[in-house]
């Protein structure tokens, strides 16, 4: 009856004196760090260089204290049974028969008789320690990002023999976030803990409450099958808050997709409304000047990389205007030579603008290749924050911002200069603007030169979140249709509002129907709403309408 018991204690006893290891660590770091920059390090090292189990389990700990650069290497090399020692000299060396490295440097070993060296001995309890010298290590360690990762790694496990080295991680923490998380790991630790009293634990989980993470959620489940009465209560109800709370946050962040979507959805379209709207042009190769934005980008980042590569970082501020000049330079040179002669015969027009993204297709597959090419992000647009509950990438949030800009200057454009007087004068009829002298052919052009380079400037905001390829365009002309003819036929306002309304419903969609069946359901309900409403959401007079 009792023999079997004995390894379940003798396992406990490791992990009590793991986490007394720890603690040693933690506390004897200062001192010990102190100690190896006042005596040779290899004097430290040459602790290892013995047969003595008890020896080495007290040079583990010193060590993982002493701050040598090594000294991780070291440890990992000992669990692998890869470290060496030379008896004469007392000097360590990782690795096998092929491959030496010399301990204290670092640095290739060369010149060493492999067979005079001595392996490093392995029992239980030097095992032991170099466990629990491993996670003193991360938690201790100068990196932060290794802090980080130990401290997870500890939430994770939830070891109770790392308490110790946690509170003494904590106490030496002064990043805000691996602190958070280091609170988060003695809360479970002390939570899950059979000895702790009930008073602690309350505390620990309200401290898990606070934090309110997605992870808290598994961790209070936890808590409340390993305890009970008030415990077990106080994590119940905390779990049952946090996922009432992480729900609304799930909401916020689907409308944050939704409204990440519809932004590029509104820079697809948007140019798309200027041409449809003013002349009533069905363009099928709209797509394909997003694509030479796109393809401006690259142009502009490939020379900055060999050129100037300080000038990375302002890539895009570049790009933006050549994207608009080289795509609005090509849309007038369309219009002259092709748009003007079939005004007024939509399906020849459609034909031809289908055939002219073909051929602009195979002119970039033929200059740049059918490959994808890469268009680096800025650094200013790279990573990702937390707010509140949400997750929010830099560069999706700069594309919303530069969507919104875009909106702005069109709307200042049309309503403050005269070119835009004569662009909407033409939309809402063009006969009378024409006998007022405005020269009717003269705005065509620019306009369809204007949503062309509008066109282009998205191209390169969509460099940043899709691929770069001859193909970019075709899987955004379907959905600028569905926005601009939703919105209102030449109404700016409109396209904004269908294109983030839009967006925002598909991401709603998409979890219960998927991303195919969600945009299938979108396009019926469009089909079905302009039955009843033919004109959009905001209609305007236009040459649809003097027909």
């Amino acid at each position: 009856m009792f023999r079997p018991a004995r390894p379940m204690f003798s396992q406990n006893f490791r992990r009590l004196r793991a986490g007394v290891l720890i603690a040693l660590f933690a506390l004897l770091s200062p001192l010990a760090l102190a100690g190896a920059r006042a005596d040779d390090a290899d004097d430290l090292l040459a602790r290892f260089a013995t047969d003595r189990f008890p020896d080495l389990e007290k040079a583990i700990p010193a060590l993982a204290a002493s701050g040598l650069p090594t000294a991780s290497a070291i440890i990992e090399a000992f669990m692998a049974n890869q470290l060496r020692y030379d008896p004469g000299d007392k000097r360590l060396y990782i690795g096998d028969d092929n491959a030496l490295v010399d301990a204290r440097t670092g640095a290739k070993a060369t010149g060493i008789d492999v067979s005079e060296l001595k392996r490093a001995r392995l029992n239980n309890g030097v095992r032991t320690a170099l466990q629990a010298a491993q996670g003193a290590l991360g938690l201790m360690s100068p990196d932060p990002v290794k802090r980080r990762s130990a401290a997870e790694a500890v939430l994770k496990s939830r070891d109770p023999a790392q308490r110790a080295g946690v509170e003494a991680a904590l106490a030496a923490e002064k990043d805000p976030q691996i602190r958070d998380i280091f609170a988060q790991a003695r809360a479970a630790l002390i939570a899950l803990d059979p000895t702790a009293d009930e008073i602690q634990k309350l505390e620990a989980v309200g401290a898990i409450r606070a934090r309110g993470s997605r992870d808290s959620i598994a961790l209070l489940s936890a808590i409340a099958g390993a305890n009970k009465d008030r415990v077990k209560a106080a994590a119940e109800d905390a779990s049952s808050t946090l996922q009432a709370r992480l729900a609304l946050w799930n909401h916020a962040q689907n409308i944050w997709y939704g409204l990440s979507l519809g932004s590029v959805l509104l820079l697809a379209a948007i140019g798309l409304a200027i041409t449809f709207g003013v002349m009533g042009v069905i363009n099928m190769a709209h797509g394909e000047m997003v694509m030479i934005g796109a393809y401006t980008t690259f142009v502009t980042q490939d020379w900055i990389r060999t050129h100037n590569p300080a000038l990375f970082d302002y890539s895009l501020m570049i790009a933006i205007p050549l994207a608009f000049v080289v795509t609005g330079a090509v849309g007038v040179v369309v219009e002259r030579s092709i748009i003007r002669f079939l005004y007024g015969r939509p399906l020849e027009t459609l034909l031809a603008t289908f055939g002219l993204s073909l051929i602009l297709q195979q002119a970039v597959r033929t200059m740049f290749g059918a490959n994808n090419r890469e268009v680096g992000a800025p650094a200013f647009m790279s990573g990702s924050f937390e707010f509140g509950g949400l997750v929010i990438t830099s560069g999706r949030m700069w594309i919303i911002v530069f969507a919104l800009g875009v909106f702005a200057a069109l709307q200042v454009l049309l309503r403050l200069t005269p070119f835009g007087l004569r662009m909407r004068a033409v939309t809402q009829n063009r006969r009378m603007a024409s006998a007022m002298g405005i020269d009717t052919n003269r705005v065509d052009a620019l306009a369809f030169g204007l949503g062309s380079g509008i066109a282009g400037v998205a191209g390169v905001a969509l460099s940043q979140i899709d691929n770069v390829s001859p193909n970019l365009g075709q899987s955004y002309i379907i959905d600028s249709f569905m926005v601009v003819v939703f919105g209102g036929v030449g109404s700016l306002w409109g396209t904004l509002v269908a294109a983030l309304s839009l967006g925002v419903v598909n991401k709603f969609l998409e979890p219960f129907a998927g991303a195919v069946l969600g945009k299938i359901a979108l396009l019926v309900f469009i089909i079905l709403f302009i039955q009843k409403r033919p004109r959009g959401l905001f209609a305007l007079k236009g040459r649809a309408v003097e027909a």
